[in-house]
């Protein structure tokens, strides 16, 4: 296999294990105080590497207000609702829910951007919301009783949170393009979108509002894995993604990258020693092929 495509492929799999690892702690810190440890995390690494590499110096008054803007949209409220609905939903349809950013990203660049949508984009876009209809909705056998295929709390809610984190994470790509464009290094601008999201929920926290405080104790463990979780979903993960674009095809890359959902189905059979439904893997796969038609349209 090419070695950007197997990057690619290795990126999914990195985010489809922290999504995993990530379940535990963001259940008992609470996905605010999880988000913020983990952002707070891969900021101290991406911002130190940035400075080794000389990456900061690519950071000018031209791509700084788009990051700061796109870091506040896509990482501050995209992971915030990311873990929300982790911790409501379970890691399969999070990742399901959170597969949507394509379809999302295709339909905000025909309308912002101008860009084009021809028919085979369309049903790209089709397929992807059925196949996330039949995986979140009829993706559970009644045999399965394992937590992480628990709903906590009303279905609705949790869909409306995967999609936020997915429209989230759609605008604030829209957003960083033209940093990106313009030259910005990939790892300052990661880094400083990063800080942006640790920023702002460490004044979310400030508040005195106790939705918005830890809600178990910080330990060595805990500290531990959330570490792990930063590490495998975005310095690693991230870095094998902008390695794969560099040197393969970008419609190839992004849909091997968002395999995510595929990936977690057997590495939950395995976890768990539940096989996931039929209707979980048919809508995990309508994910991924509609995705493919999205970016090779």
């Amino acid at each position: 296999m090419d070695i950007y495509l197997a990057a690619a492929l290795a990126a999914a799999t990195c985010w489809s294990v922290a999504g995993f690892v990530s379940a535990g702690p963001a259940k008992h810190l609470g996905a605010i105080a999880f988000n913020r440890v983990r952002l707070s995390f891969v900021f101290v690494m991406l911002s130190g590497f940035a400075w080794f590499s000389g990456g900061w110096a690519s950071i000018d008054d031209n791509v700084f207000l788009p990051l700061i803007c796109s870091g506040f949209v896509g990482v501050f409220l995209g992971d915030t609702a990311l873990f929300l609905t982790l911790n409501r939903m379970g890691p399969r349809r999070t990742a399901i829910l959170f597969g949507t950013n394509a379809p999302m990203a295709a339909v905000l660049g025909w309308w912002w951007l101008g860009e084009s949508l021809n028919l085979q984009s369309v049903l790209g876009i089709v397929l992807t919301v059925a196949g996330v209809v039949l995986a979140v909705i009829f993706g559970k056998r009644q045999s399965q009783i394992h937590q992480w295929e628990e709903i906590r709390g009303a279905l609705w809610v949790g869909v409306l949170l995967g999609l936020a984190a997915a429209l989230s994470q759609a605008v604030g790509s829209l957003l960083a393009r033209p940093a990106m464009l313009a030259g910005a290094d990939p790892v300052a601008a990661s880094a400083l979108r990063v800080g942006v999201g640790a920023l702002g929920l460490t004044v979310l926290m400030s508040l005195p509002i106790r939705a918005f405080k830890r809600q178990g104790a910080y330990s060595a463990k805990v500290l531990g894995t959330v570490a792990v979780t930063g590490l495998l979903g975005m310095a690693i993960g991230m870095t094998l993604l902008l390695f794969a674009l560099r040197g393969g095809e970008v419609g190839i890359v992004s849909t091997l990258s968002s395999t995510s959902p595929v990936i977690q189905l057997p590495l939950l059979w395995w976890l768990t020693k539940e096989c996931p439904a039929k209707t979980a893997w048919i809508g995990a796969g309508l994910v991924i092929i509609g995705t493919a038609l999205i970016f090779s349209a």
